[in-house]
């Protein structure tokens, strides 16, 4: 797997990265979205078995490749996984020209500050040599904002560098996901404040480095143009954070440089109990609905 042609797809990719990494804790709700009830499984390995079932399906329908969707963002489980016996990573890359990541981070400690840093990540190091040589190109990691306090924006920006070092002495890309929750009072101070936190690590970033950035939509259309134009960030990426698809495109399309990573939002209206050809029909809509908004900016 060339990291070099990774990049390229990645920096110049005429689409948006897919998020199909869904974890322990939001995999039945995920499954529930997809019309497959609580009932269906009795163990959590009937339910992982299930919810790979679904990504695997939305994986090789023919409207998800590299032509739309530059990457996917996988659950660690998902990466152990194969589709049609080859490893998911490598699937992604040969066979749909989609740069694979890597969900790593373990959920979020209780809010301090108004917001909720990332817990511990027992055994990193050993997982991100098993995500590079896996094929896996790069990471998310998310923690959350949800009030505009500089004491608590601070240390999340901070937690975020400082594992996003650590990802990328493994020769991978960190992307760093501050997220702030879109129904709070004083998002806009909240991105304020964020955009002010980051710009000063990317600025302490050594040359040479870059990290990629995973954000709410912003409150002002075009408020992140500083991070997207700054030479330490590869790509901008944006979180539907609970709005509609429709509503999360719409709001996209204003943005210049900022780029779709949507999950529910990209799987709004799928089924299991689609026929292929209405499941690839509707996911096909999707994707064409969420590429146009991420090359509209």
């Amino acid at each position: 797997m060339s990291i070099a042609a990774m990049t390229e797809q990645v920096r110049n990719g005429n689409g948006f990265i897919a998020a199909l990494d869904q974890s322990g804790g939001s995999t039945p709700k995920a499954l529930r979205q997809y019309g497959v009830a609580d009932d269906a499984w009795t163990t959590e390995s009937e339910m992982f078995d299930l919810i790979h079932a679904m990504r695997a399906r939305i994986i090789k329908s023919p409207a998800f490749t590299g032509d739309k969707v530059v990457g996917a963002i996988l659950f660690e489980q998902t990466m152990d996984r194969t589709i049609d016996g080859i490893p998911t990573a490598t699937y992604l890359w040969e066979k749909r020209g989609v740069v694979p990541f890597l969900k790593i981070d373990k959920g979020l400690e209780a809010e301090v500050d108004g917001c909720q840093l990332l817990k511990p990540i027992p055994g990193l190091s050993e997982l991100l040599v098993r995500a590079a040589k896996a094929g896996i190109y790069g990471t998310k990691e998310r923690s959350v904002v949800s009030a505009a306090n500089r004491a608590g924006i601070a240390a999340i920006v901070a937690q975020q560098f400082e594992l996003g070092k650590t990802v990328i002495a493994h020769g991978l890309m960190p992307i760093l996901e501050p997220e702030v929750t879109i129904s709070i009072s004083d998002k806009a101070e909240a991105e304020a404040i964020l955009q002010e936190e980051i710009l000063k690590h990317l600025d302490a970033l050594p040359e040479g480095q870059q990290v990629m950035l995973k954000l709410s939509l912003p409150t002002v259309d075009n408020f992140y143009a500083p991070l997207v134009d700054h030479p330490k960030v590869l790509k901008v990426v944006a979180l539907s954070g609970g709005h509609s698809r429709e509503a999360a495109n719409e709001i996209l399309a204003r943005n210049r440089g900022i780029i779709a990573s949507f999950s529910r939002a990209l799987i709004e209206g799928l089924s299991a109990g689609q026929s292929d050809a209405e499941f690839d029909a509707l996911l096909g809509q999707s994707i064409t609905s969420i590429h146009a908004a991420s090359i509209a900016g």
